[in-house]
């Protein structure tokens, strides 16, 4: 019983322990640098309510705050090649956003930096959106 006791006792420590290494992690603007792969869902309000939305591409991140894109976008079945602009920032808590460049699209995200950077999740943050979008560096 003794043993079961100290075998609980031990698990529940190292459980315990998991957040506090994960909170010693800390992001900036240049953990995200490099070439990542994404693809995008949801949905996004058009006239007569919502509309489905996927889309896949290339982005660039340089470190220092920007962003480019290729994005393939599929809005209603209508599906259009595109490139985005625009400029992100992370938090220490490695939160952040991504904002477009006037006239590069209306997307603007929520994100959330995962991996030490090789991935990032994200969700489109302006009203009547409602889709999520997955980096996955590539190099």
């Amino acid at each position: 019983m003794k043993r079961m006791v100290a075998w609980i006792f031990a698990l529940l420590v190292v459980v315990a322990l998991i957040p506090t290494a994960n909170a010693a992690e800390r992001c900036t603007t240049a953990s995200l640098k490099g070439n990542y792969g994404f693809t995008a869902s949801g949905y996004f309000p058009n006239g007569a309510g919502n509309a489905p939305i996927v889309a896949t591409g290339v982005t660039t991140l340089d470190g220092e705050g920007n962003v480019t894109a290729t994005v393939t976008a599929s809005f209603n079945g209508d599906v259009q090649t595109f490139p985005y602009t625009g400029t992100y920032s992370v938090n220490p808590d490695c939160t952040g956003s991504v904002t477009a460049t006037p006239g590069s699209g209306l997307a603007n995200f929520s994100i959330v930096v995962v991996r030490g950077g090789a991935e990032i999740l994200g969700m489109e943050s302006d009203p009547g959106n409602t889709w999520t979008i997955d980096f996955k560096k590539t190099s």
